[in-house]
């Protein structure tokens, strides 16, 4: 083993504001807050997700190779439906969707981040 995941860094505007949207999304509590940086911490001291300050950011633009994601977040629900909801009215935009209960649906965060709202029957992952 080389290492473990400590964190995942965000490039953004306005970190504290960034960080309001993901807060809510993943029930992560802020645990540092300055201009420059916020940093969001499960209880469980694993779940780190950073928020660096960037001037002159440029948001990504999905599914566009010009203006690639940089970063993606799948976020496991239960109801994507229910999800949808909540994130809409954190400031999500659907990017792109489907009308079906189980699956994926892309977003945007509020600074153009695309992330994933999946449900538990279409995660596959290897033993």
């Amino acid at each position: 083993m080389i290492g473990r995941l400590f964190s995942i860094v965000i490039d953004c505007p306005d970190p504290s504001r960034l960080a309001d949207f993901y807060e809510n999304l993943l029930s992560l509590p802020r645990v540092y807050d300055s201009h420059e940086y916020v940093v969001l911490k499960g209880p469980s001291g694993g779940d780190i997700v950073t928020f660096q300050r960037v001037e002159d950011y440029r948001a990504p633009q999905w599914p566009d190779p010009e203006r690639p994601a940089h970063l993606h977040v799948d976020v496991l629900v239960e109801d994507l439906d229910a999800a949808e909801a909540k994130v809409l009215e954190l400031g999500a935009t659907l990017l792109e969707g489907s009308d079906k209960p189980i699956g994926y649906r892309v977003y945007a965060d509020p600074v153009g981040h695309p992330f994933c709202l999946i449900t538990p029957e279409s995660v596959t992952l290897p033993d």
